[in-house]
């Protein structure tokens, strides 16, 4: 592989003009097909074989026009001091908004009265008008949601307070303040980098041609592939964190091979042959993770998961092959201004006017250079290998103790912040009525197979009335009277424990009524579908970490050549997920130092964390881990010491490795200061774990591990290491067809003008 890519990147070097040229044409096509195609639409949210989705699905059939998944909203009113919803002013105003929001829209499929649906609390104090919608949330439009916050201004003028609560007004979060910011602060991580402003553009500007290639594909292709408006997100947030990152560690390369005496074009080749091998395989972790995600079977994730691979895999060909282009035409600006100055200054000419080559004079300058920050760090590792291992473990051991503890759950309206109208409708509620009013039941009824469906719903209201709920109203049944719907109120909030267990528990009664009567007993609604997809989440989250894992085990085989230094990946990986759950327990779920973070209601964790964690997560970490451990890998192949190469991989890896783990920290953190909790709450958990991740775990623990095992580390057993294809990661079959002759490295005819020369391809591989 890496003599394949190495010809790649001289090809693209030379042809810089072409390449550049097409991969703007991409982008033109891209833009164009996403400007024309119709505007997408939201797929509506479903979750296979669970019977909420069973329940939906029924009622769709049995109840058309119902729209039992349609979006729902909840306009609470309560009345001044001494006053109450029933006097005749306040009253007026109510029906008045109710005649209001039915001819608001012609997305409203029904509006309850509250003084006809009994929505009136007991002290009058409190009334809301419970509104139903055709499409779900995401397919509202700008002038429904509108009508439905316009009408409660003119209540509010009387006197009365007014609130909204409900689906209805939940839009997917707009993440573009959040991109911004984490491409500032990358840009600023890359310039102290690289000191050169050409240099920490080029990452930059390839990954934003990536992104955008990536997110234009899906939005012309939503409707074809019904991909809908929330798919974009992932893709968009990892396609730019990763794209930064490949083209970071080629640029980075390109640099050393530069600094090291190469002419532009072979090192532009070295760092694709090299560097490149270690992003393809590092890309191929990140897509493995993102399809894995089809194993959880709900389509909105898979639809994410698929787009955001096909991110990935752009970005992957935009490193090796519109970076090295876009080399060629930065020329020697790419390095610091330093760096072109000491260049300049070592290229002498002697008495007879033939120059020396700055690669001589680079070496003698490195004897006595100082050792950077990552071969210091390296150095203490291989002198105290047992105590930093012990203190990572134990430090992420510690922080990982709160995951024990862990709830999950979807949150609700009561997760809100508190100067939001939902969350002050859904205190409203909960005061007026009860909290159980904010999430309630829909109790289907199946009578087809019973002989009296009238009594069996009798019966089924009988026992959940004894299971111990707020109210529970009569049946209604459809115009063939063989299917009949039941709302139930529970005592609790829609995320508490006590109705997670009254839905089991009408659950658990269905079981016998079908047995008795024939009829079959489904509980669905909103809060029964965030209940089932929390358990679904549970029973997914093994066998998805199992493929994942598994798959990246034997792809981290192939590029080492080792059985433990995988195995050590994967548990390292394992230890800096738990521990980042551990820390995302303590501040959202326990609320330490939730005020920090502007955590103002604490509840369960979102019950997609941890698959959306291991995904991700595992992608990003196996980047560092093959970034950082292939270079190791190499310096050992090519003949230096275990030990000794621990320290090359890190004077040549840690510095960039700790720069792209910034930047993705910066990239995912920016989205903390978002107002939405579930948003907030996937900001905080991707950057603690790459924090652990890439600082103590790959930074840390890992050195520590391969300078106890040594030779072992790298050891594979004879019979394996025959089986296994060699896919030469650490280039040792280009070094040896570059050492053998000029002929190997490939001609330079066809160079344009202003590129390199490239006749640095029959130096010998200087050991890196």
């Amino acid at each position: 592989m890496a003599t394949f890519l190495y010809k790649l990147g001289r090809l693209t070097f030379r042809r810089r003009r072409f390449v550049a040229l097409i991969w703007v044409a991409l982008l033109a096509l891209a833009g164009f097909g996403a400007a024309s195609a119709s505007t997408a639409t939201s797929s509506s949210f479903s979750i296979p074989g669970t019977e909420a989705q069973r329940a939906f699905d029924l009622l769709e059939q049995r109840f058309p026009g119902a729209s039992a998944d349609g979006a729902t909203a909840r306009v609470v009113f309560k009345a001044p001091e001494g006053e109450k919803v029933t006097d005749a002013a306040n009253k007026g105003e109510i029906t008045g908004i109710v005649k209001e929001l039915r001819s608001g829209s012609d997305q409203v499929a029904q509006v309850a009265d509250p003084f006809e649906a009994q929505a009136v609390s007991q002290d009058g104090s409190t009334a809301y008008i419970s509104v139903s919608y055709k499409v779900n949330s995401m397919e509202l439009t700008d002038q429904t949601r509108d009508a439905l916050e316009e009408a409660g201004k003119d209540a509010q003028g009387s006197g009365m307070k007014v609130e909204i609560g409900g689906d209805a007004l939940q839009v997917m979060p707009h993440t573009g303040t959040a991109e911004i910011i984490g491409v500032v602060i990358a840009a600023i991580v890359l310039v102290i980098t690289f000191g050169s402003l050409i240099a920490a553009g080029l990452p930059l500007v390839t990954a934003l041609i990536g992104v955008g290639i990536g997110v234009s594909l899906i939005t012309a292709l939503a409707n074809v592939l019904d991909l809908g408006s929330t798919t974009p997100i992932l893709a968009s947030m990892i396609g730019l964190a990763v794209g930064i990152d490949y083209a970071l560690f080629i640029v980075s390369r390109y640099r050393a091979e530069l600094a090291d005496g190469r002419e532009r074009e072979d090192a532009a080749g070295r760092a694709v042959g090299t560097a490149g091998s270690a992003v393809v395989f590092a890309g191929l972790t990140v897509v493995i993770a993102l399809v894995g995600l089809a194993v959880v079977n709900i389509p909105m994730l898979t639809k994410m998961g698929f787009a955001a691979a096909g991110t990935v895999a752009i970005a992957v060909v935009i490193a090796l092959t519109l970076v090295p282009a876009l080399l060629g035409f930065a020329g020697k600006r790419v390095m610091g201004r330093k760096a072109r100055k000491g260049a300049e200054a070592a290229e002498s000419t002697d008495a007879k006017g033939a120059k020396t080559p700055s690669l001589d004079k680079a070496k003698d300058t490195a004897k006595g250079a100082k050792p950077n920050m990552g071969t210091r760090w390296a150095r203490f590792v291989l002198r105290r290998p047992v105590w930093v291992m012990l203190v990572g473990i134990l430090g992420l051991g510690v922080i990982a103790v709160p995951a024990a503890s862990l709830e999950m759950g979807l949150p609700d309206d009561g997760a809100q912040p508190k100067s939001t109208t939902q969350r002050q409708a859904y205190d409203m509620l909960s005061d007026g009525f009860g909290p159980g009013f904010n999430g309630p039941l829909m109790v289907v009824m199946d009578g087809k197979g019973s002989s009296d469906p009238k009594a069996a719903a009798e019966r089924v209201s009988k026992e959940i009335e004894s299971i111990g709920v707020v109210a529970v109203t009569p049946a209604q049944f459809n115009k063939a009277g063989d299917t009949a719907m039941i709302t139930v109120i529970p005592k609790d909030r829609p995320s508490s424990h006590a109705t997670e267990e009254v839905v089991h528990d009408i659950r658990d009664a269905g079981e016998d009524i079908k047995a008795d009567t024939g009829a079959e007993v489904l509980v669905t609604g909103a809060t029964a579908m965030n209940i089932d997809f929390s358990q679904k989440m549970n029973d997914a989250l093994m066998p998805y970490l199992a493929l994942v894992v598994g798959l990246a085990f034997l792809l981290l085989m192939l590029v080492f050549r080792s059985i433990l230094v995988p195995l050590k990946a994967a548990l390292g990986f394992l230890l800096s997920v738990i521990a980042a759950l551990g820390a995302v327990v303590a501040v959202f779920q326990w609320g330490w130092l939730g005020s920090l973070f502007g955590v103002e209601q604490t509840g369960p964790i979102m019950s997609m964390m941890p698959i959306f964690m291991v995904g991700v997560v595992f992608g990003l970490a196996m980047d560092y881990e093959v970034f950082l451990v292939t270079r190791m890998r190499e310096a050992y192949v090519h003949g230096e010491s275990p030990g000794q190469a621990i320290v090359t991989g890190f004077q040549h890896g840690a510095r960039v490795v700790t720069a792209a783990a910034v930047i993705m920290m910066a990239v995912f953190a920016g989205f903390i200061g978002s107002s939405e909790q579930m948003v907030k709450m996937i900001g905080f958990s991707l950057a603690v774990a790459v924090l652990f991740d890439a600082f103590v775990v790959r930074m840390a623990i890992v050195p520590a591990v391969l300078a106890l095992l040594g030779r072992k580390a790298w050891w594979l057993p004879r019979w394996l290491d025959r089986a296994l294809p060699n896919v030469d990661v650490e280039g040792e079959k280009l070094q040896k067809q570059l050492t053998e002759g000029p002929a190997a490295s490939g001609s330079d005819s066809g160079s344009d003008s202003d590129g390199g020369d490239g006749h640095g391809g029959e130096r010998e591989l200087v050991r890196v």
